[in-house]
C-alpha cells in the first residue's frame, strides 16, 4: 500500500486509482468471504476460531506492548506541533497582519466589521427597492458581502448562470488561478456538497454551492452530515417552485423544502425580496455551528419592504410584515408567496376584513424564539392561513387546528408559470375565499 501511494504521489499529470482486493471477514473460518460476517457478531465460538487462525493469543482489550508502542504517536505529534509552531512564529514575526488574518480565518471568526458589512448590504437593498427574482437578490447580496469577507468560496454544480452564485468581480478557481473564489463543480450535486463539507472541516473558508432545488435530493446525505457535524456549509437552491414553468414536474420542487426543514440543525431560508435575501446571507455566513440552506426563485417578485427593512425582526425567522388594526386572522407566507399574501391582505381590507401578514423566511429561527415573541406574531386566538408553493405538511404546527394551508401536495405540470398558479389554487381569489372560510 505504501508503495502504491508513493507511486500515486509521483504522478502529477493525472489521477491515480488504487484498487485494494480484500476478503470480508478475513480470518473467520466459517464466515470469511460471505455477507454473514457483515451485519452480525461472530459469536464466542467463531471468535475463538478466528483468533486461532490468525495466531492471536491475547484476550479482550489486552494490547501487546509492541503494538501499543507502534500506535503511540505522542512523541511524533509533539515534535510536529513544535516544528509547526516554530514555523508559524517566524511567519508571524515577518508578516504580522497576514498571520493575524490567518488565525482569524482558521478560528472561524468573522471580521470585526462584519455586522456593518451586512447592515450596508441590507441598506443598499432597501434603498434600491428592486423587484427582481430572489436568485438575483441573492447575487446582489453576495456582491455586497463577499468582497469584504475574503474567506467565502462559492460554486455551482454546472448551473452558475442560473443559480447566480458568481458575485461581481469574482473569478473561477483553478490550477491557473489559485486566487479564484468560485468553483465549477460540474454536474455532481452530492460531490459538490461533500467537497464543501471537507472545505468547511479543514477551516479557513466558508463554502457555499448551488444547484436547482429539485436536485437537492441528490445531495441529501452530505447536507445531513453537515448538520450532524455542525459545520458552516451553505447550500444554495434556486428555481424553487412551479414558477419554473415549462420544465415541468421533474424540475418543479414540491416536497424538497419541507424535507430540508426536517433535518435537525439546518436553517432553511426562503426570502421574499432583496432585503430578506441580504439578511439571510448575513445569518448564514454568521452561523458558525451549523449549515444553512438558502432557497431562491427563478421568477421576479415585488419589493415588499417599503416601510423599512426590519432586519432585526427578519433575523428572528418570522415577523409581522404588515399589520392591521384588530386583525381577525393571520396570513403566514414564505418566499415568492409573501407577495401573494400581501395581495390577499389588501383585497380583504377592501372588503372590511382586517388581516395580519407574517413573513416566515426561516421556520427554524422562528421556532427558536421565546414563547412570548411567537405569541406576539401568531396569537393563539386568531386563525392562520399559511401559503407556500410546496408541501403543506409541516405548516400545521402554525395552523393549530383552527387554520388552513394553501400549498401544493401533488406533482406539478408543464405549462407557463402564469397558468400553473391558478391551476394549483395559488391565487388572490382562492386565498380570500380560504380566509373567509376560516372566519365563518
Amino acid at each position: 500500500m505504501d508503495q502504491a501511494i508513493n507511486e500515486a504521489e509521483s504522478q502529477s499529470e493525472k489521477p491515480t486509482l488504487i484498487i485494494c482486493k480484500t476478503t470480508i471477514g478475513k480470518g473467520s473460518p466459517k464466515f470469511q468471504g460471505t455477507s454473514k460476517v457483515h451485519g452480525a457478531p461472530l459469536g464466542d465460538e467463531e471468535i475463538a476460531a478466528a483468533k486461532k487462525a490468525l495466531g492471536w493469543e491475547y484476550g479482550p482489550f489486552e494490547i501487546p506492548q509492541d503494538v501499543y508502542d507502534a500506535f503511540d504517536a505522542r512523541a511524533t505529534g509533539e515534535k510536529l506541533e513544535a516544528d509547526y509552531q516554530k514555523m508559524f512564529d517566524g511567519y508571524a514575526a515577518a508578516y504580522p497582519e497576514l498571520a493575524s488574518e490567518l488565525k482569524r480565518r482558521i478560528a472561524g471568526d468573522l471580521p470585526a466589521n462584519y455586522a456593518e458589512t451586512v447592515a450596508q448590504a441590507v441598506e443598499a437593498a432597501e434603498k434600491a427597492a428592486e423587484s427582481v427574482a430572489t436568485r438575483k437578490a441573492s447575487q446582489k447580496a453576495l456582491s455586497a458581502i463577499c468582497p469584504k469577507l475574503p474567506e467565502t468560496l462559492g460554486g455551482s454544480a454546472d448551473l452558475t448562470s442560473s443559480n447566480l452564485t458568481n458575485w461581481e468581480g469574482v473569478t473561477a478557481f483553478g490550477t491557473d488561478n489559485l486566487a479564484g473564489r468560485h468553483i465549477s463543480y460540474g454536474v455532481r450535486e452530492f460531490g459538490m456538497s461533500a467537497i464543501m463539507n471537507g472545505i468547511a472541516l479543514y477551516g479557513g473558508f466558508i463554502p457555499f454551492g448551488a444547484t436547482f432545488l429539485t436536485f437537492s435530493d441528490y445531495a441529501k446525505n452530505a447536507i445531513r452530515m453537515a448538520a450532524l457535524m455542525q459545520i458552516r456549509s451553505i447550500f444554495v437552491y434556486t428555481h424553487d417552485s412551479i414558477g419554473v414553468g415549462e420544465d415541468g414536474p421533474t424540475h418543479q420542487p414540491i416536497e424538497q423544502t419541507a424535507s430540508l426543514r426536517l433535518i435537525p440543525g439546518l436553517d432553511v431560508w426562503r426570502p421574499c425580496d432583496t432585503v430578506e435575501a441580504a439578511v439571510a446571507w448575513g445569518c448564514a455566513f454568521g452561523k458558525k455551528n451549523g449549515p444553512s440552506a438558502l432557497i431562491f426563485s427563478r421568477q421576479s417578485v415585488p419589493f415588499l419592504h417599503q416601510a423599512g427593512a426590519k432586519a432585526d425582526l427578519i433575523r428572528k425567522g418570522g415577523y409581522i410584515l404588515t399589520d392591521a388594526e384588530s386583525p381577525k386572522a393571520v396570513i403566514v407566507a414564505t418566499g415568492t408567496e409573501v407577495s401573494l399574501g400581501s395581495a390577499i391582505q389588501e383585497k380583504l381590507a377592501e372588503e372590511g376584513i382586517a388581516v395580519r401578514l407574517v413573513s416566515m423566511p426561516c421556520t427554524e429561527r422562528f421556532d427558536a424564539q421565546d414563547a412570548a415573541y411567537r405569541e406576539s406574531v401568531l396569537p393563539a386566538g386568531l386563525p392562520v392561513l399559511t401559503i407556500e408553493a410546496g408541501s403543506t405538511g409541516l405548516w400545521y404546527k402554525y395552523t393549530r387546528g383552527n387554520g388552513a394551508s394553501l400549498g401544493i401536495d401533488q406533482f406539478g405540470a408543464s405549462a407557463p408559470a402564469s397558468k400553473l398558479w391558478p391551476l394549483f389554487g395559488l391565487t388572490v381569489e382562492n386565498g380570500v375565499a380560504r380566509v373567509k372560510d376560516l372566519l365563518h
